[in-house]
């Protein structure tokens, strides 16, 4: 494929905090005022496909535009975007850098180029297609979660320099602003309760499909039984089953909302998105929730005596969606056969699911 026919941002270009922040009625309400009106911050880390062509000479000459979206949470920039267009109870921050980039859901590593080294150790001595294990240095992965090489890595410690550095310095122009957007907002939520009281959560939304990709770019690979979403969602606070702590948590990775309105969260979302099955909406089924939601809470307990004298409650949630479900059968049966392209965008489905998350937000709201 050449390279061309992938969906790539333009050298040079680096985005701004008002670019990536979206709220509703922006010509008629500042930033100020919509925080002032909102209770809820969303943001989607791995939303963004397109990649910086500042790194394109290191892509796989094999990538195609199918491969490039499936490695990321394609469905859900515009769901939220459309989302806080009708709901000004939301502000929303969306990362427009591919997780290829780095992961924010992450921990950032203290080494970033050090953590992309031994990854490339990794894969090379793997093998292309291979099975590797990424842990402890997945911040910058060379594969895909199928092992797809996404990165062709070249030969000889000048070149891989060059290539560190490049995923380094590119990160700054996108991923970087809207790590330091994120943060930003989530102080402005925190000075706001600690003034007048309320409520505060953090959002970390995500999608993900329940195959992986074969070689040919079919989306059919059934992934195992543990690594399944329910049919609509997963809700995470790194607890149970129940939202309750975990037996096996380590020392300090307590729930990062509390279990009682974790599970009021999953009605509200059994009936803002009309599901038959109560099923289809689980608590930390497979995914406990990573380190968005995992920095929001210790930051919250940073100022928990300042909030608990205040009257106010922060909470951090992820919500994992099941991406069949939020591109529909069609254009996912679309997926399950070979091929190139992804799949053209259902807007009247993703306005749907926009109100959907507003129904189950607000019914939360009433119940909790």
């Amino acid at each position: 494929m050449r390279m061309r026919d992938l969906d790539l941002i333009p050298a040079g270009t680096v985005f701004t905090a008002t670019q990536i922040t979206h709220y509703a009625l922006p010509s008629e309400r500042t930033l100020e005022q919509a925080i002032a009106e909102a209770d809820l911050l969303v943001s989607t880390p791995h939303s963004g496909a397109a990649i910086p062509a500042e790194i394109a000479e290191f892509l796989s000459p094999t990538l195609t535009k199918r491969l490039q979206y499936d490695y990321s949470d394609v469905a859900t920039a515009s769901v939220v975007r459309r989302w806080a267009e009708i709901d000004p109870r939301i502000v929303a921050v969306i990362n427009p850098h591919p997780r290829l980039i780095r992961d924010p859901n992450r921990a950032k590593p203290a080494d970033v180029s050090g953590d992309l080294r031994a990854a490339i150790a990794r894969v090379r001595e793997a093998g292309p297609w291979q099975s590797v294990d990424l842990s402890g240095v997945d911040a910058i992965r060379p594969v895909t979660f199928s092992f797809f090489p996404i990165l062709e890595i070249p030969e000889g410690d000048a070149a891989v320099d060059h290539l560190v550095q490049t995923f380094v310095e590119t990160a700054e122009q996108g991923l970087g602003v809207y790590e330091r957007t994120r943060d930003e907002l989530t102080e402005r939520f925190l000075a706001k309760g600690l003034e007048h009281g309320g409520w505060f959560t953090r959002l970390s939304f995500h999608d993900t499909m329940n195959t992986t990709t074969t070689r040919e770019g079919a989306v059919s690979v059934a992934r195992a039984e543990k690594d399944r979403l329910p049919e609509v969602v997963a809700l995470s606070n790194r607890g149970d089953a129940n939202g309750e702590k975990r037996s096996t948590a380590e020392p300090g990775d307590s729930p990062t909302m509390n279990p009682v309105r974790l599970r009021l969260l999953a009605e509200a979302h059994r009936d803002g998105f009309d599901v038959q099955n109560d099923n289809a909406v689980q608590l930390n089924q497979p995914y406990l929730g990573s380190q968005e939601i995992i920095a929001a809470r210790d930051r919250f307990l940073q100022i928990s005596d300042e909030a608990d004298a205040a009257g106010f409650v922060a909470e951090a949630v992820q919500a994992e969606f099941l991406r069949e479900f939020l591109l529909g059968p069609a254009a996912s049966a679309e997926l399950q056969l070979p091929g190139t392209e992804w799949v053209s965008e259902d807007f009247a489905r993703v306005d749907m699911l926009a109100h959907a998350c507003k129904r189950a937000w607000d019914e939360y709201r009433s119940l909790r």
